[in-house]
C-alpha cells in the first residue's frame, strides 16, 4: 500500500505520471470527476508556444506545470487551499500578483513559499536553501503591493492560501525563466538524465525523485581520485569537503532522509544503486573550492526489478514499501 507521503505526492505529481504512462497511483483519479490537476497535453503546449497566455481558473489543490495566468475565486469558505508549482530542471519560477481581493483582517492568508512544503516537511531542506524558513515566506498580507513578485530559488514553489469570503481570489501570472546552474530540483517525471553541477560555489544541491528508482552514476567530477564507499560507520565521506550522497526515505525532507551510499572521489564509469523508497534523493555537497559535476539517470523501479541479481551496483534498500 502507498505510504501517506506517496499518496500526498503523487496525487500533487499524479498527472506527470500519467503524462508518461506510468500506472503506478492511477487509482488516486478515480476520486471523482472533478480531478483537481488538469492534464496538459502536448499539442497544448505547442500552441501556447506560438505567444498564446494560458488562463485557467484555479482549485483549492491544484498543480501547475505551464506558464499562464491564473484566477481563484471562492464559492464558499476555503480554508486550506494550496497551488504547486514545478518546472524543468533548469528553470525558476516567477509569480506575479495581478489582483488580490482578500480579507486579511478577517484571517484570509494568501502566502508564496520558496519550494514545497508537505507536512511540515521542505523542500530544498533547511541545511540546502540560500534563505533562512521564514524567509522563504512571503506574506502578501503583510508585503501587500511591496513584493507582487516572487521568483522561486529553483524548480518548485508554491502558493498557499485562506479565503474565507464566497466572490473573494486573487489572479497570478506564472513565469519561467533560465537557470544556468541548477542546484535543487524535483523530478517531473520517474524516469530521466541530468547532470548536476556546481561551479566553485559553497552549497549544497539535492535532486530529488519521489518514485523507487535504479540510479546510476556514469561521471562524477570532484577533484579527486577514484572512490565508492557503502554508508557504514567506518567508511564515509566525513570530513571530505566535497562528496555525493545518495539518501532514501518516506518524506520530502532530505536532511530527515536515510543515507545510503557515499561518493567521495571522481570517476569515470558506472555505479549502480536500486532505491525502494518512497523518495530517492542524489546530493552534492560542495566546499566551494572545485567545479563539482555529477551525471546520473534514472528510471523508476518495478518488482520485477528487484527480483534481478544486481550488476556494478550496490546493495539495495527499502523495498519493504514497494
Amino acid at each position: 500500500m502507498p505510504s501517506a507521503f506517496q499518496f500526498q505526492c503523487h496525487l500533487v505529481l499524479i498527472f506527470l505520471a500519467a503524462s508518461k504512462g506510468e500506472t503506478r497511483y492511477l487509482e488516486v483519479r478515480d476520486a471523482g470527476e472533478d480531478d483537481p490537476f488538469l492534464l496538459l497535453s502536448e499539442d497544448l503546449k505547442r500552441e501556447l508556444s506560438a505567444g498564446q497566455i494560458y488562463r485557467r481558473s484555479l482549485r483549492c489543490i491544484d498543480m501547475l506545470s505551464i506558464e499562464g495566468q491564473f484566477t481563484f475565486t471562492a464559492d464558499q469558505p476555503q480554508l486550506h487551499c494550496a497551488t504547486f508549482f514545478i518546472g524543468e530542471p533548469e528553470e525558476l519560477i516567477t509569480i506575479h500578483y495581478d489582483f488580490v481581493n482578500i480579507d486579511c483582517q478577517g484571517g484570509d492568508f494568501l502566502k508564496v513559499f520558496d519550494g514545497w512544503i508537505l507536512k511540515g516537511e521542505k523542500f530544498p531542506s533547511s541545511l540546502d536553501h540560500p534563505l533562512t524558513t521564514s524567509q522563504r515566506y512571503v506574506d502578501f498580507c503583510e508585503s501587500g503591493n511591496i513584493q507582487r513578485t516572487i521568483r522561486s530559488s529553483q524548480n518548485v514553489a508554491m502558493i498557499f492560501f485562506r479565503i474565507q469570503l464566497p466572490g473573494n481570489g486573487f489572479t497570478v501570472t506564472v513565469k519561467k525563466s533560465s537557470n544556468l546552474f541548477p542546484c535543487n530540483v524535483i523530478s517531473q517525471t520517474p524516469s530521466g538524465r541530468f547532470t548536476m553541477v556546481i561551479p566553485h560555489q559553497h552549497r549544497n544541491c539535492s535532486f530529488s525523485i519521489i518514485y523507487p528508482v535504479v540510479i546510476k552514476i556514469s561521471d562524477l567530477i570532484l577533484g579527486h581520485l577514484n572512490g565508492l564507499f557503502l554508508k557504514k560507520p567506518s567508511a564515509s565521506c566525513a570530513g571530505v569537503g566535497d562528496f555525493v550522497e545518495l539518501l532514501g526515505g518516506a518524506g520530502l525532507d532530505p536532511s530527515k532522509m536515510f543515507p545510503l551510499a557515499d561518493l567521495c572521489h571522481s570517476f569515470h564509469g558506472s555505479a549502480q544503486m536500486k532505491i525502494g523508497c518512497d523518495n530517492t534523493v542524489l546530493r552534492m555537497v560542495s566546499s566551494g573550492k572545485h567545479i563539482n559535476r555529477v551525471t546520473f539517470e534514472y528510471h523508476q523501479l518495478d518488482l520485477q526489478e528487484t527480483e534481478k541479481r544486481k550488476e556494478n551496483g550496490i546493495e539495495e534498500f527499502c523495498f519493504p514499501s514497494i
